[in-house]
Formats: C-alpha cells, structure tokens, sequence
C-alpha cells in the first residue's frame, strides 16, 4: 500500500465516505498501523476506552453483512469492517457528563484520517442492528457498538445498488453547514461570520 505524503489539513479535506469500493489487500501490517494511531488518541483521564474489532474474514465479513439496515447493500464490497465499541463504565463521567462516546469518537477519527493518509476510504456506518453484531462478533452485552467502519478502495464506478441520492454524493461532496450556522464568538449567539473577514481586509 502506498502512503500519501498529507499534512493532517489536507487528509480531513479528501476525506470522503464513499461508497463505491474496489478491494484493497487486509494483512496484519495496515492492522497495526491504524491500531497504533488510535492507541496515542487522547481521552478524559488518559482511561482509553475504546475497542476495536478489526474483522478481515470472509466468513466474519457475511455474517456481518446480514445485519445491515437497507440501503447498505453497497457494503458487501467492504475488504474489512472494524466495529468500534466501548462501555459507560470505562470512562469519565463527571456529574452528568458522559466522555466514552466522545473519547471513542475521538479515537476513530484518527484511524478515518490515517486510512485516508493511506489511500483508503474509511466509512463508518450508523445502519446495522446492534444487538446481532454484538453475538456475531462476541462483544459483551454491557458494551455499546458505536459504529462499524467500512475499509476498501475508491473507484470511480458508481456501485449500481446506490440510491440516486447516494450515487450523486459520489461525484460531489454533501453540502455542508455555513460557518455562521454553528460557529461563535464569546458566547452563544453572537455567530462568526466569515464575509466579515473579506470585509474587514
């Protein structure tokens, strides 16, 4: 696998979740890489909460595309899906701040963006069924599954089991949110506007 020379900036604006894949080569290597940028994440207290399941076997990789929501279809080109998973207990809760989920959300960023350094799409899904994952992969009752990242290859073939939605989103980036819809200044309210900069110059 080829590594692209990216700055981090450069690795979070070509990150896309495709959805149209090719099969990429899984070995223990690429395991170990992405492994070690989550294990420098940072999380509350330094308690590391997350848990990661890399699954890479044909036979692990169907049972796991049976549990798919519809409209997921597009999944069964994955080469390796890894279910991210994490429980209350094993983190900061301060008053009624809970940090597992952010800790955990934190730390699959970083694998997303190391993927994507690598060349490869890093999806991660919200429509499975939890409960089944958990028995397929042998994931203890008390722990949440998160999310399921999608590992393969970019093509520029349009997978046909997309939806027209879906196959329009893999030729152009989603619209994303202005600034000034989610960004202030001070105190909640007062938005950042970003045409004030240009005015400003």
């Amino acid at each position: 696998m080829i590594e692209k020379k990216l700055n981090v900036k450069e690795a979070i604006q070509i990150r896309r979740a495709y959805r149209s894949l090719d099969p990429v080569e899984i070995d223990d290597n690429l395991i170990k890489d992405l492994a070690e940028i989550v294990k420098v994440s940072p999380s509350c207290a330094n308690h590391q909460p997350w848990n990661f399941i890399f699954v890479k076997s044909e036979e692990y990789l169907e049972k796991l595309f049976t549990i798919l929501t519809e409209g997921n279809k597009w999944v069964e080109k994955a080469s390796m899906i890894i279910a991210v998973f994490s429980k209350l207990e094993d983190d900061c809760v301060i008053k009624e701040r809970q940090y597992y989920l952010f800790d955990t959300g934190i730390a699959t960023a970083f694998l997303i963006l190391r993927a994507t350094e690598l060349g490869l799409v890093a999806h991660p899904i919200a429509g499975f069924k939890e409960d089944q994952a958990k028995e397929i992969l042998k994931i203890p009752e008390q722990m949440r599954v998160i999310t399921l990242i999608i590992i393969g290859k970019h093509t520029e073939i349009v997978n046909p089991v997309l939806s027209d939605a879906m196959k329009l989103g893999e030729k152009q980036r989603p619209p994303r949110k202005q600034l000034e819809e989610f960004i202030f200044v001070d105190h909640y309210g007062n938005n950042f506007i970003e045409d004030s900069i240009i005015k400003n110059k």
